[in-house]
């Protein structure tokens, strides 16, 4: 059986843009919408020419939004004693080795975000089969390995954004609240956008943007214009 729509989405469906537009209208059209009493999350979606089986072409990493996401993520943090006061001072709900590794090792995922030391990674390492199926495994890659657990704990908590392509060559990503103004959000948008432009792998060949839309939680999409 198929699931039945709301009349208020429908009526959104409705009165959205035909088309791709500039990012400003795409936001002021989302934020147009009747909604809920809740204050939803605005995501960007991004549909990209890119080949997700070929390692090269793997989009992965982390970025801070000019005007954050408006939300506190819980961060905890992988960690030698001599970092521990200073990892709990910058945000972290929780900061330590051993003990935390095997708290976690045992079945503890009530976090965010995972961050850790390079020195730790040896032991960490072992948390993959728990941290690895819900993207929580700090990496490198992803910013969440650094030598500066202080200040990696302070970026996530204010909600430094995480990406990761899907096996479809996707990246879903939160810019926002629905409470935003208009130009913070089109700001928190418009970078981006830019920022994965910038880092287009050399081997994606033709159309690297095949589509962009932003969407709130319970809103449809509006499609960007952005080539």
């Amino acid at each position: 059986m198929s699931r039945s729509r709301s009349k208020r989405y429908d009526a959104n469906l409705a009165s959205r843009p035909p088309g791709p537009v500039p990012t400003k209208d795409a936001v002021a059209a989302i934020k147009s919408f009747t909604i809920g009493k809740f204050d939803q999350t605005i995501e960007l979606v991004m549909h990209l020419g890119i080949d997700p089986r070929q390692a090269e072409q793997a989009l992965r990493g982390s970025i801070a939004l000019p005007h954050g996401i408006g939300q506190t993520r819980k961060v905890i943090a992988f960690c030698e004693e001599a970092d521990v006061e200073n990892a709990i001072g910058a945000g972290a709900a929780e900061a330590g080795g051993d003990e935390l590794i095997k708290k976690v090792q045992d079945g503890w995922t009530d976090f965010d975000v995972a961050v850790a030391t390079p020195s730790m990674m040896k032991s960490v390492s072992k948390l993959g089969r728990v941290l690895g199926p819900t993207g929580k495994m700090p990496s490198p890659k992803a910013g969440t390995v650094s030598p500066d657990v202080a200040e990696t704990v302070k970026a996530y908590v204010a909600g430094k954004v995480e990406y990761r392509n899907d096996d479809f060559g996707n990246l879903h990503v939160p810019v926002g609240k629905m409470s935003f103004d208009e130009d913070k959000l089109t700001e928190n948008i418009d970078m981006f956008i830019k920022y994965v432009k910038k880092i287009k792998p050399p081997s994606a060949k033709g159309v690297y943007m095949k589509r962009v839309c932003i969407s709130g939680t319970m809103t449809p999409s509006v499609d960007l214009e952005v080539n």
